[in-house]
């Protein structure tokens, strides 16, 4: 028998099938341009009279094709472009580069996008193909007049949205400072113009942030609100400033908010407010959010969790009343779940606060969420150990399902902070030390360990263990720190400690607590007018309570006792139960 011959056949009709579709493909493309198209009886176009689609380009347009759907798509590239070369088509030229695009070829589509835009120079989409194509390969030099044109040529109806997205188009260039360069100098126009001005400062600004031009990015925020005092994009780019230690940032979020008091920005910036631990500022912003927006639900529950942290007990009930009550009416079942097993956490917390532990096992008890038994039962171990039952709340978190190494991981974090909670440090160190067995090159887990050997009584432990990081991972500046804080706050070998902490600095130059650090170790060589300097300049960045108490004890040996006392109530207001600060009260005999 002949097994060929059938295969040949199979293989003959399956070229023709493809030839027929690609070239109704091809011709099909054309047809919209030209308006022109004739089929015969078998589905081969034909040349209609006049039409610029003459046999020996659609020859090339159909071999382009065939050739990139049959595997190669450098004949493909080839043909296409020598069509569109031909027949001076941008839709041959922009069908050339994006067959280089697919092909992972940089280089050849930029070629035909450069030939497309030398062919029909005034076309927007050949000069965004150059464009695009050009930051892809990272030659951001080389943007700047095509940007300049891209900006002249967008409708005014776009025109901000189109400046809105730079950031992102050049979010992936490697050269951060050059791309703000280049950019700023495509802006001139755009900058000075009153309607266009505020959101291209803002997208400069979010390229020099980009940079780690912190000082040129405020002053971009600065100039957007100087041309719009109402303008959301400035006060988002001051947000995010505020979260890269850049506190002169705030006065711009605040006077957007005075001048327009958006609920979203105002949410966003009391998030911020928490991440840099201002507790009761976010506490302040989420009351402004709930009296100007008493539908927003997330903002009940954020408020509720404050006040509660706040021990203003009976205000969160009432928030968590309403929470709960705008809950009742979401559509989404599970969002409601999640928000009532939220709720009944929180409620749990507050009777316990209440020292009312049967109220609070109820609060867990409606708990019928299966996702959420691990909260559901850290809650419960909380409740035990206040009730001195620690024994038995460290078995709860043990027994808790799940057998995976990430399971042990969590069951274990949740004992250590338990029993950190509780300042039984010793034994939290031990089950650290057990945590950390699971994943010994995490520089993370090693870093908790040591500083639970020192609240432990364990100083040499904690210093072995942070050279160790030190040892294995030299960019961990927390390490640095941590020992360099450590040795200065106990008044020994003060020297080695400042060059740890100058040694920190130089991987992170702008982080308030090293530089609270470095004023704290200044303070005990005897330079205190250094030390005021540093910690001055950190409180600004961050008015952190452990801050307060350094800066405060500094301002009290300088003799300037009314700005020591004022910066610990600060402190106090802030965080009432700070270690560090009450100590540093009862030590220098200081009533507040």
């Amino acid at each position: 028998m002949d097994y060929y011959g059938p295969m040949v056949l199979l293989h003959s009709f399956r070229i023709a099938a493809l030839t027929t579709v690609v070239a109704v493909t091809v011709h099909s493309a054309w047809a919209q341009k030209t308006g022109s198209e004739t089929i015969d009886v078998i589905g081969k176009p034909q040349v209609a009279s006049g039409s610029a689609l003459d046999a020996e380009l659609f020859y090339e347009i159909f071999l382009g094709e065939l050739s990139t759907r049959t595997g190669d798509p450098g004949a493909g590239y080839a043909f296409m472009l020598e069509a569109a070369r031909r027949s001076a088509d941008g839709q041959l030229y922009q069908r050339a580069a994006d067959i280089a695009l697919q092909s992972r070829s940089g280089e050849h589509a930029l070629a035909a996008a450069k030939a497309w835009k030398e062919a029909l120079p005034e076309s927007r989409e050949a000069n965004r193909y150059v464009l695009q194509i050009l930051i892809a390969l990272n030659r951001i030099g080389e943007t700047s007049d095509l940007l300049r044109q891209e900006l002249a040529q967008a409708p005014p109806r776009t025109k901000a949205s189109t400046l809105s997205a730079l950031p992102q188009m050049y979010g992936r260039a490697s050269e951060k400072v050059l791309a703000a360069k280049v950019v700023e100098s495509a802006l001139v126009d755009e900058l000075a113009h009153p309607a266009t001005g505020p959101v291209a400062w803002v997208s400069l600004g979010r390229l020099r942030l980009a940079a780690g031009d912190r000082a040129g990015a405020l002053h971009a925020a600065q100039q957007a609100q100087a041309l719009d005092d109402a303008n959301e994009g400035a006060a988002r780019l001051a947000l995010d400033l505020m979260e890269e230690n850049t506190p002169e940032a705030e006065a711009l979020v605040a006077k957007s908010l005075a001048k327009q008091p958006v609920p979203e920005l105002r949410m966003s910036y009391a998030r911020v407010l928490l991440g840099l631990q201002r507790y009761s500022d976010a506490r302040r912003q989420m009351e402004y959010v709930t009296k100007e927006k008493p539908d927003a639900l997330e903002a009940w529950l954020v408020l509720a969790t404050l006040q509660v942290q706040d021990n203003q007990l009976p205000q969160a009930e009432i928030a968590l009343g309403r929470y709960m009550d705008l809950l009742s009416s979401a559509t989404d079942a599970q969002v409601r779940q999640r928000g009532l097993t939220q709720a009944y956490l929180l409620h749990a917390q507050i009777s316990e606060k209440k020292q009312d532990f049967t109220a609070a096992e109820a609060w867990l008890n409606r708990i019928d969420n299966a996702d959420e038994v691990f909260g559901a039962q850290t809650r419960r171990a909380s409740l035990l150990a206040r009730q001195g039952k620690v024994a038995q709340a460290r078995a709860l978190l043990r027994d808790l399902p799940g057998t995976s190494s990430d399971d042990k991981r969590t069951k274990l974090a949740a004992e250590v902070q338990l029993l950190r909670n509780l300042q039984l440090f010793k034994e939290a160190y031990e089950v650290q030390t057990e945590l950390v067995t699971l994943a010994p090159d995490d520089a993370e887990l090693v870093y908790d360990q040591a500083m639970l050997a020192e609240k432990a009584g364990q100083p040499d432990t904690m210093e072995q263990l942070l050279r160790q990081i030190i040892a294995q991972n030299p960019q961990y500046h927390h390490a640095y720190n941590a020992l360099g804080y450590s040795l200065a706050d106990r008044g020994v070998r003060l020297e080695e400690a400042k060059q740890l902490i100058l040694k920190a600095l130089e991987f992170a130059p702008s982080d308030p607590f090293i530089t609270d650090s470095l004023g704290w170790v200044e303070f005990r060589l005897g330079n205190k007018s250094e030390a005021r300097r540093h910690l001055e300049a950190a409180y600004k960045a961050r008015p952190d309570v452990e801050i307060a108490a350094h800066l405060g004890e500094v301002l009290w040996s300088l003799g300037d006792k009314d700005a020591a006392m004022k910066i610990w109530r600060e402190g106090l207001r802030t965080s009432p139960g700070n270690e560090t600060l009450k100590e540093t009260l009862a030590r220098l005999g200081v009533n507040l």
